[in-house]
Formats: C-alpha cells, structure tokens, sequence
C-alpha cells in the first residue's frame, strides 16, 4: 500500500509524482541531517561539558570511548527507518531494501556502542579498582564483547536477507562443528583465561620467563586472546593465553613480592695455596675486625680440644689447626653480615662445593635488600671486588685457566732457558768457576 505526504506542500505538485518523490526524499534527508547536527553539535557538547564538570569517573570514560558519539549516529538512521515509506513515489521493493539496510546500520551501530560501552568500563576498573593488576577483567569483557557481535551479526544477516532470526539460528545447530572449529582458539583462551585469574598464575607486571614463546619481561597487557610480554630489550611478545596453561613458564613475582633477590656466586679456590695458619699468621689477622673475636673464640676451642688429645696420649697429627680457607669462610660470612646491602632476615650462607678439575668453589649465597635489577647488579659486583682483593691477605689464590698471554711468557721463558744450556755446552768458559779442567792439566793428574 503506498503511502504519500498529506501535507499542504506537496499539493501543487499532484501532476508530477517524480517532482513529488524528490522532494520527499530531500524532505527526508534533510530531516535526518538537521536531527543529527542536532544530537553531535548541541546534545553531545553539553553532555561533554556536564561530564567535564562532574567528579566521577564513568562519564569521562564514556567521552572518552566515544559511547555515546556511537549511539548518535542511530539517529539519523532511525528517522530514514521511519520515514521512508511515507516519500510518495518509492517502489515497494526500494522502501524494504532501504528499511533493511537502515535496520541492519541501526544494530551495527548499537553493538559497536556496547563494544566502547565495555571498553570504558574496564577502563573504570582498572582506574579504581585495587584488585585489577591480581584479577583483570579484560578477557571476559572480551568474549561478551564475541557475544554482542556475534548477535549483531545474526541480526544484520536477518534484516538484510528479510527474513527471522530464528531462520538463521536454527541453521547454526547443523554448523555446530564449524563453530567449534572456527573458535577453537577462542573457547581455549577462555579456559584459560578462567584458570590463570582463579589460581592468581599471571598479573600485570609480573616478570615472567617462558623460552619457548621468546619472552622474558613484564606482562603488560591480558586478553582474552593474547597475554603481552615487554621483554627487557624493550621488544614485545605475544603470547596466546592457552599456552600459559599448556607449557611452562617461571613468574618472579615471589621474587618481588619477598623483598630480596638471590646472589649465588662462587669463587674458584686454587687448592694448592690452602694451608694451616701458623701462630704468627693468626696474629698477623687479628687486625681485621669482622674476624677478631672469631679467631679467639676458635683459638680457644681448639686449644680445649687439642688439651683433651694430648691428656688422652692421641698422636699430634689428630690435632685439630686453622686454615686459611676456613678463616676466609669466615671473614666472608661477618662481611655479609654487616653490610647494609644484604638481607638479613633471608636465608645467608657461605659454602664449600665440591671440588672439581677448575678448583674448589665457594660460593655465596644470600639476597639483596633492594630487588631492583641496577641496585642488585652493584651490589654483587661490589661484594665480589672486595673478596677478590682481599684473598691474597689469607694466602689464597684463584684458579685461572692460562690464557694465550700466559701459555705465550711461559714458551718464552722456557726458550730462554735452552738458549743458555746451549751456550754452555758449545763455548764453555774453561776459566769459570764451575768449568771443568782442561784435558792434560794438573788438576787432572
């Protein structure tokens, strides 16, 4: 049935029904335009202004996800929708395409406006929520994100094809398995994503390791899809969610959260320059202060000791004697103990490994006070340049594998000995003191 303008204006025009057509169409297009110039130029200014003002959060959110600036663009659409069958003039056919399309712009619009609308409230969340970097929300704000497009999708398909939603729902049931293959990837994360927020396995920041994917750096971003990695060279790894829960990766956050970073650093010992300190040598290290009332106390305890062997007739070889490498223990441990770097209240050891074809390691094992990466790096390398200059005071060494400058003044040294054994054997001086006689000479006789 067609309809036409009942309107006053139009009624000169009876005899021209194309001149009729166009001008309700310009009627309409017009009327579209001046109700969207009025929905973005003065409606969505004074909201702007009103959000500005006011101190809560969600309207600067909405601004600034643009939900709103969305949802106006419905306008126009909607009065096209209304009004299109009321031009005089339009085929049937022309009108329905027109409603369809105005339909299916009309529901496209709204569901990218839900999309902001969601985006903006994880924003919200994030912004003010103490729990957001222990139990982001982006991942699921994201599959209702897939929800609301996948039904907007349905929707358009129906408007534009003119026919139910429920057509097109109930052909889904025969592409079930289509479906599940096409998300595969999406229901993965989705277990995943529920995994890792349930057993708290990821935040944002956390360091995290994972060699297979290349990352090795501080998770910056957790989607639905993909987990974001900055790694410390200030590249990006992207991670899919379903393989945190598939393979392994290593999270420092203990670390971090503890308030120490571990140093485990051994020294390589030459075994050959360990030794028993004699009396005189005792003395000479009683002048540094960390170890002065270790060497007394161990005095004591030795001599105690070595009073009850004596007492009891044991051969001297049983008795017990200081060595250096222990009193370097020692003067290791004190070291730690008072410097300020160090973590006291973590565990703090100095420890014997086994020893082995490159020397005896000792090792150092305690954990920085501050877990910042430069301040921990300073740390280590003040602690082991201070044990490295101050070995040679308890007569140790370190083992050094000999490099070319070495092996290179050892042939040198050895070439200059042969040089000297030749000369001798050669040209001898016969008047040297250590120069045998000559054939035939009175000593000889």
């Amino acid at each position: 049935m067609e309809k036409t303008f009942d309107i006053a204006l139009l009624q000169p025009l009876a005899g021209y029904p194309h001149a009729q057509t166009a001008l309700g169409l310009a009627a309409l297009l017009l009327g579209a335009w001046i109700a969207n110039w009025l929905t973005r130029q003065v409606l969505l200014r004074m909201v702007g202004r009103l959000a500005q003002a006011s101190p809560s959060h969600w309207d600067d959110a909405l601004m600034s996800r643009r939900v709103l600036a969305r949802l106006a663009n419905v306008v126009p659409a909607l009065i096209i929708l209304a009004g299109i069958g009321a031009v005089p003039g339009l085929p049937d056919l022309l009108v329905t395409v027109v409603r369809n399309v105005a339909l299916a712009y009309v529901v496209l619009t709204i569901a990218m406006a839900i999309g902001n609308l969601l985006n903006a409230l994880n924003d919200v969340y994030e912004k003010n929520s103490k729990r957001a970097r222990e139990r982001p929300i982006k991942g699921y704000l994201q599959l209702l994100k897939l929800i609301v497009y996948i039904i907007a999708a349905v929707l358009i398909i129906a408007s534009l094809i003119n026919r139910s939603p429920l057509v097109l729902l109930t052909g889904l049931g025969a592409m079930t398995a289509v479906m599940m293959l096409v998300f595969k990837d999406t229901i993965l994360s989705l277990v995943a994503s529920v995994q890792l927020a349930s057993n708290d396995m990821l935040r944002v920041d956390d360091w995290i390791e994972m060699p297979s994917q290349g990352a090795d750096g501080d998770v910056i971003d957790i989607s639905l899809h993909t987990v974001k990695v900055q790694n410390w060279d200030k590249t990006i790894s992207t991670i899919p969610t379903h393989r945190l829960i598939s393979e392994s990766f290593r999270n420092w956050r203990g670390m971090t959260e503890s308030g120490g970073r571990r140093i485990k650093r051994a020294l390589l010992i030459d075994q050959n320059s360990v030794r028993f300190l004699d009396q005189a040598e005792r003395d000479h290290l009683r002048r540094i202060a960390l170890i002065d009332d270790y060497l007394d106390d161990q005095r004591a305890e030795l001599e105690e000791y070595n009073a009850k062997l004596e007492a009891a007739g044991k051969d001297p070889v049983n008795n017990r004697r200081a060595t250096n490498l222990g009193t370097f223990r020692a003067y290791v441990t004190a070291y730690l103990r008072a410097h300020p770097g160090v973590n006291q209240d973590m565990t703090l050891m100095v420890r014997q490994l086994a020893p082995g074809p490159t020397g005896l390691p000792m090792e150092i094992y305690c954990f920085s006070a501050d877990i910042g990466w430069v301040a921990y790096e300073n740390l280590a390398g003040d602690i082991f340049d201070h044990l490295l200059a101050v070995l040679p005071e308890f007569g140790l060494k370190l083992y050094q594998a000999p490099g070319g400058a070495d092996v290179a003044a050892a042939l040198a040294r050895l070439g200059e000995g042969k040089v000297v054994d030749a000369g001798m054997g050669d040209g001898a001086n016969p008047t040297a003191d250590n120069a045998p006689p000559p054939s035939g000479s009175p000593a000889t006789a």
